[in-house]
């Protein structure tokens, strides 16, 4: 779910400063047109043709290490790629999630090219525990250390990348790569009680991030993890999709300016829609994707709220021999019909699932937070933020609390509202009974996506909470 054939986006907090966003999304390449899809009517998931965009990672992280370097950072790229080196050419111990994924979706990527040679075993299945080894990948890290990232783009690995991917039959090119430049963005944000709060502008879904909690406040409600509380959060859910899906895409092709739609009058009035007591019907469409989420921050106060991902688990499965790089299927997120809203053109950035948070509190705080999850993160964002900031609850409380999911994610198709087990059997009929079409989902459940947080306060105290529900963890050092 995560490579650096994939995509990017960040926020950076420094003390003093305007937070900065770094948007590093790739564009559908110039091939990537309805006549190269010809007798497709939709876009393949898998294979050279779900390879359609450029990889925007590695321009994230360019654009990221000259801002460190503005803030006095030291570590030259060499140390900051080693670890990584190392782990590809010495291997990592397969997670209970990599190999039950790999069988899961075996079937699908077996024939596509590169994924048996570069992320099976021996042509197997890898088991839990055993040891995977990415040699080419490790030396792609070490060719990055020595010609810098731009080699990814305009070097000697951008042309090993495109002379594999062209071979497999995606439409990308070695100009496609040429051009790619990772944009620094201005973010989107909302005032809220205590707290200023920031998100990633479109192509991402960082404005009904935003607009949830800005809904969710103007209810008024006065106790976490009551039927007021889950149901007023779903249905502010179901007012900022409604919004989303109507407006957000490729920034170029909006018809609106995005922070005008957080604008105090606009909330007032889709917070006016919800019923305090029944739910708004359902379904609406929904966004599957998967990805990896990492926030920091240091004894000076400096922040990085950080998301990046291949779209569905393993991208469109293609991986370029020479490099071990694993491609990105993002762009299938695009339509063949040329009246969609996020229909295929080429230079046309595609609908983004990731969205990290920021948040600045009145009193000094800084707190970066996010999750993986599809269409559940605005809602796990919303439900972690809102327990920590205005209902009390420390960062692992807010984090490990039984959640929520409203439509679908990763590995999911059914639009219902999904509740883990451990809420309380009243507020489950209640919900019910109001309307919501409710699904019962184990404790603990990987459906709703693996949150992190950390906070910095004033006087410099730490505070942080990982999910049980991943492989993830705080560290502090």
């Amino acid at each position: 779910m995560n490579s650096i054939g994939g995509d990017g986006f960040w926020l950076v907090s420094r003390p003093g400063e305007a937070p900065r966003a770094i948007d590093a999304c790739g564009p559908a390449v110039r091939l990537a047109d309805r006549d190269f899809y010809a007798g497709h009517t939709h876009i393949p998931s898998r294979g050279p043709l779900a390879a359609l965009t450029v990889a925007g990672t590695i321009g994230g992280w360019a654009r990221a290490y000259e801002i460190s370097t503005q803030w006095g950072g030291r570590l030259p790229m060499s140390r900051l790629l080693a670890d990584a080196a190392d782990h590809a050419r010495e291997g990592i111990a397969v997670s209970r999630s990599q190999a039950a994924l790999t069988r899961a979706k075996r079937k699908e990527l077996t024939d596509v090219p590169g994924f048996v040679e570069h992320l099976m075993i021996d042509g197997r299945i890898p088991a839990m525990g055993e040891i995977l080894k990415q040699p080419r990948l490790a030396d792609t890290f070490n060719q990055l250390a020595r010609a810098g990232l731009d080699d990814f783009y305009q070097g000697e690995l951008a042309s090993a990348l495109a002379a594999d991917l062209e071979k497999a039959g995606s439409p990308l090119r070695a100009d496609d790569l040429a051009e790619y430049k990772a944009r620094e963005v201005k973010p989107l944000e909302l005032a809220l009680q205590q707290a200023r709060i920031y998100n990633l502008p479109p192509p991402t879904q960082g404005l009904a991030s935003l607009m949830i909690l800005g809904l969710f406040e103007r209810l008024g409600i006065e106790q976490a993890d009551q039927f007021d509380y889950v149901h007023g959060l779903v249905e502010a859910t179901k007012q900022a999709f409604m919004v989303r899906d109507r407006e957000v895409t490729d920034p170029a092709w909006m018809r609106s300016d995005p922070q005008s739609l957080l604008a105090s009058d606009h909330l007032d009035r889709l917070a006016a829609r919800i019923d305090r007591q029944k739910a708004l019907p359902w379904p609406q469409s929904g966004h599957p994707g998967d990805t990896v989420w990492l926030g920091c921050i240091d004894s000076d106060g400096c922040a990085v709220s950080f998301i990046q991902s291949t779209y569905w688990e393993f991208g469109s499965g293609v991986v370029s021999p020479a490099t071990g790089v694993l491609w990105q299927n993002r762009g299938i997120s695009f339509d063949l019909d040329r009246q969609a809203r996020h229909a295929l053109c080429p230079g046309r950035y595609p609908f983004h699932t990731l969205n990290p948070a920021l948040a600045r509190f009145d009193d000094g705080r800084t707190m970066v937070y996010g999750t993986m999850g599809g269409e559940g993160q605005p809602q796990t964002q919303a439900a972690v933020f809102s327990r920590y900031a205005w209902f009390g609850q420390s960062l692992q409380q807010a984090v490990s609390a039984p959640r929520w999911l409203l439509g679908r994610t990763w590995g999911d198709r059914s639009t219902t509202l999904k509740l883990e087990a451990r809420f309380d059997p009243a507020l489950i009929e209640a919900l019910r009974a109001s309307g919501h079409d409710v699904e019962m989902l184990p404790h603990f459940s990987d459906a709703m996506g693996h949150a992190g947080a950390v906070v910095r306060r004033a006087d410099g105290w730490l505070e942080g909470g990982a999910d049980p529900r991943s492989d993830g963890t705080v560290a502090a050092c």
